[in-house]
């Protein structure tokens, strides 16, 4: 597992800058006061598999997508690696106490209005997820090998609120990952090839 921290740890040292669901095409919105949060791309420090979910079909926000587990900053928390933790804590049943956080990659501004923080870090020990009820549908993991190649990703298209929206994919099985998941995780993959 040392190969994989050294390269998340790699990956944290580069230059690349913020992304953004505006990426492909039309330029964000002026004078938005974005929302801090954060998401936890927390890699099985034995396996090596990043864990995902897939958000509850009952959700009124993002219903069904997949998601890395994680969440808008609340007053309770010191920053935006705190939301993640106490998020994948609440969504998937992650003890803090397991995690070793790498550090963070800088913002992901979001169609939605928030700057969400990608906190990589890695698992320790067994873990056995326990998705939250209500919110979380599916718990799953997806190998490194596949985040980690950006040959995975391609970018497919949409009209969202009457205009093309474009936006990474990276399919792996039934899972369709895609929309700001895919695009933080295909900077963590361009940032693992340079």
């Amino acid at each position: 597992m040392s190969a994989i921290r050294n390269r998340l740890l790699g990956a944290l040292s580069g230059t690349a800058g913020p992304s953004s669901d505006y990426d492909f095409g039309s330029p964000p919105p002026g004078d938005v006061l974005l929302r801090p949060a954060g998401v936890l791309a927390a890699f099985d420090a034995g396996t090596g598999r990043l864990i995902l979910t897939k958000r509850a079909s009952s959700l009124r926000h993002h219903p069904g997508q997949i998601a890395l587990p994680g969440g808008k900053v609340d007053p309770g928390d010191a920053d935006e690696t705190a939301a993640a933790l106490r998020e994948a804590h609440e969504e998937v049943g992650l003890d803090p106490a397991q995690v070793e956080v790498l550090g963070t990659m800088p913002p992901h501004r979001t169609v939605t209005g928030f700057a969400m923080t990608p906190v990589l870090a890695l698992i320790h020990g067994p873990f056995t997820p326990i998705p939250e009820a209500g919110e979380v549908e599916e718990v799953f993991a997806v190998p490194f090998a596949h985040v980690a190649d950006p040959a995975n990703y391609h970018v497919e298209g949409r009209i969202w609120r009457g205009a093309r929206r474009d936006y990474y994919v990276a399919p792996w099985g039934p899972y369709y990952i895609w929309g700001a998941t895919a695009r933080v995780l295909h900077s963590l993959a361009t940032r693992l090839t340079a």
